[in-house]
């Protein structure tokens, strides 16, 4: 049994040509049948002929065409135009002359090419029917055709208005979508350089020091196994990171839990590098789907990261100090370093890394400073608020 929804579906998915059709059929019969038959449209004054063959053939021009109103709204209006005019030289006044500003504002509203040639055209066609008209015995007078005039103006006006407002809208959509596609690739690419470089970072200092290892093998072995759990570690972020990929999964690759700060400062400590971490308080327990936390520690988390790779980067084996402070509405970090060394600098570095992290605290409200200190080293502080519970 079809219901009335798919009836509306297979109605939407039909042809234009098919849609437009029922007006114009109605107007016909509206204008052909005695019982409904009315004085329409009279421009002119002429005496009102009776209703007869020839009478069917022109209210057939003026209504039949609007089937065609936005397939081909040029033609249309033409062949509207045409039966109107028979229509009032013929005096029959039917109600069929109500076509005319319905197929003018269709013209208006989906006319692609031509429309100032179209519209000096049909204004010249006009005056050629107030002449004839007028040469009949009208006694419309000057200010009745203008008034008629500025009568079908305002149709053609109102859909020159309704196709601009469609190319306005449909601009709009097209700018939201492309604005969404950037941040969304602007998201993926930061997400990536934070996975990437860290671990990789990570990584390239480990297997450096464990090239002057090879006479203490319990410490070699220690630093491999450091190297390998960094690089299955990677592993593992970059597919969360490529579920981002995934249309069905909206999730973020986020950290499973607040313990992650810890476990990222351990590894940080076990490629060599001295960290002093301190904790004051304790996250808001914000968890979001999947037992994730929420994007003031997440943010958080990126900060240290970030922090600790340029660490390992510039300024490898100088002590560093973290400290993470949880307050009642937001989330202070601090993360400095004693010195810097210009050995450690080959790696290099971008400067995206800290700009994406000011995008990512900017967008929660927070703030984000990374300044070198005057004895050396560096220090980047962040205050980042955390989100009203719902």
């Amino acid at each position: 049994m079809i219901r009335p929804g798919q009836i509306l579906d297979r109605w939407r998915s039909s042809d234009v040509v098919l849609r437009d059709l029922p007006f114009p059929l109605l107007l016909a019969v509206a204008s052909l049948v005695p019982a409904l038959h009315v004085p329409g449209t009279q421009l002119g004054d002429l005496p009102t002929r009776p209703l007869d063959a020839l009478a069917i053939a022109i209210v057939a021009l003026e209504c039949l065409p609007l089937a065609l109103r936005r397939r081909w709204p040029a033609g249309c209006l033409a062949l509207v135009s045409f039966g109107f005019a028979l229509d009032q030289l013929l005096g029959y006044h039917t109600v069929a002359g109500i076509a005319l500003p319905v197929a003018l504002l269709s013209a208006g509203a989906h006319l692609e090419r031509h429309r100032r040639t179209v519209a000096v055209v049909g204004s010249a066609a006009y005056v050629l029917l107030a002449v004839a008209l007028d040469q009949l015995g009208s006694t419309e007078g000057l200010a009745g055709f203008v008034t008629f005039y500025l009568v079908l103006a305002v149709a053609w006006g109102t859909g020159v208005w309704f196709r601009q407002s469609r190319a306005a809208e449909a601009e709009r959509r097209r700018h939201v979508a492309e604005t969404t596609r950037i941040a969304e690739r602007t998201r993926i690419a930061r997400e990536l350089h934070d996975v990437v470089t860290h671990h990789v970072t990570a990584m390239v200092v480990q297997a450096e020091a464990a090239r002057y290892l090879s006479s203490a093998p319990e410490r070699l072995d220690q630093t491999l196994a450091a190297v390998s759990d960094t690089g299955r570690r990677a592993i593992t972020d970059l597919r969360h990171l490529l579920d981002l990929l995934d249309p069905d999964d909206g999730a973020e690759p986020v950290p499973s839990s607040a313990g992650e700060l810890h476990a990222l400062v351990e590894r940080i400590r076990r490629a060599g590098h001295p960290v002093e971490f301190t904790e004051e308080g304790s996250p808001r327990g914000t968890i979001g789907p999947h037992g994730t936390i929420g994007k003031a520690e997440m943010a958080a988390y990126r900060v240290v990261q970030e922090a600790l790779t340029n660490a390992l980067k510039y300024a490898y084996g100088i002590r560093t100090v973290v400290l993470v402070r949880y307050e009642a509405a937001e989330i202070n970090v601090e993360i400095s370093t004693d010195g810097s060394r210009s050995g450690a600098s080959q790696l290099g570095g971008s400067g995206r890394g800290l700009a994406g992290l000011r995008e990512r605290v900017g967008l929660l409200g927070g703030e984000l400073s990374a300044e070198r200190r005057s004895g050396g080293g560096f220090v980047v502080r962040a205050r980042i608020p955390e989100e009203s519970p719902e």
